[in-house]
């Protein structure tokens, strides 16, 4: 229950910043999508399921936050937490540049697929352009913060079985006694 509700309160927090205070590190108007690398963590460390339940609460608060039709972005997180989710099953994931490539490409799928619900609502826009100048900067980006936001993760929400900082928990070792003369213990 208190997994859940630390859950809870990270998604949305992560959706606050990502619409309020981010702008501070705003590259040549792109920033990192940290709703986004939520759901990938989820979708790596507890599967698609958690991942879909991240990107439903958080795009419902990007949608809200945003002043957009409702829908958008818990669409395009909700299949990117899926598809993330059962990619990640057949990957080895411990090096790090393979979480970063994951996340890069789920940021690229999250930007098309949210490209194109824009532009069947606005045939007008320039969907290549969008792409080409605010997509791929943008995927590049959220690649780019991705271990600072896993390791806080991987802290915050250790694997069951797991210690704070990653490491096994278990019984405490006790040392071997070392046997006296006679080989007795």
């Amino acid at each position: 229950m208190r997994r859940n509700l630390w859950w809870a309160v990270v998604v949305v927090a992560a959706a606050l910043i990502q619409t309020t205070w981010l702008d501070a590190i705003r590259l040549q108007g792109v920033l990192p999508d940290l709703t986004l690398l939520l759901v990938v963590y989820f979708a790596v460390a507890e599967g698609e399921e958690r991942a879909m339940f991240t990107g439903a609460l958080g795009g419902i608060y990007q949608d809200v936050a945003g002043d957009m039709v409702l829908g958008h972005h818990v669409l395009c997180n909700v299949v990117v937490g899926y598809v993330v989710g059962r990619v990640a099953r057949r990957l080895i994931l411990e090096h790090p540049v393979v979480k970063v490539g994951l996340v890069m490409c789920a940021s690229l799928m999250h930007g098309v697929l949210y490209t194109s619900i824009q532009y069947v609502q606005t045939p007008g826009m320039s969907a290549l352009h969008r792409l080409a100048a605010t997509v791929v900067p943008e995927a590049f980006y959220t690649a780019l913060v991705t271990p600072l936001v896993f390791v806080a993760l991987a802290r915050m929400f250790p694997k069951p079985g797991e210690g704070s900082h990653g490491a096994p928990r278990g019984p405490a070792q006790r040392p071997v006694p070392e046997p006296d003369q006679k080989g007795a213990v």
